[in-house]
């Protein structure tokens, strides 16, 4: 009796293992690169808005550059490079001159401008 369960006690362990537990193993699933380019741009004079961004990536580096008017009234333009070897390298410049008001006061607020949609129905 004592041989019946220790005989099937290690066939139950021999099953409940493996066969090849370093065998091959499943493959995972590797995205391809996907190169992509965008661009936009906003430029309002009511509001005073300038600024804009674009990049370009061909699957493996990414580049671009992006403006951003300061409010100091200078324009600040980034370009950039990117990559998983190099890193994030970018290059920051400056157009014109930074400006500051010689009095202080309430910030400059604009008149909502009220729209009237055409009529349509003549």
């Amino acid at each position: 009796m004592l041989f019946k369960v220790t005989v099937l006690t290690f066939l139950g362990l021999v099953l409940a293992f493996p066969e090849d537990s370093y065998g091959p193993q499943a493959k995972e699933y590797q995205s391809q690169p996907m190169p992509y380019n965008f661009a936009y741009g906003v430029k309002d004079e009511y509001a005073g808005a300038n600024y804009g961004h674009n990049e370009d990536s061909d699957g493996q580096s990414v580049k671009g550059s992006y403006t951003v008017q300061l409010p100091d009234g200078r324009i600040q333009t980034v370009e950039y490079v990117a990559d998983h070897f190099n890193g994030f390298q970018a290059k920051v410049s400056y157009q014109g001159e930074a400006q500051y008001p010689h009095e202080y006061g309430p910030a400059i607020t604009f008149k909502p401008q009220t729209y009237k949609a055409p009529n349509t129905y003549n």
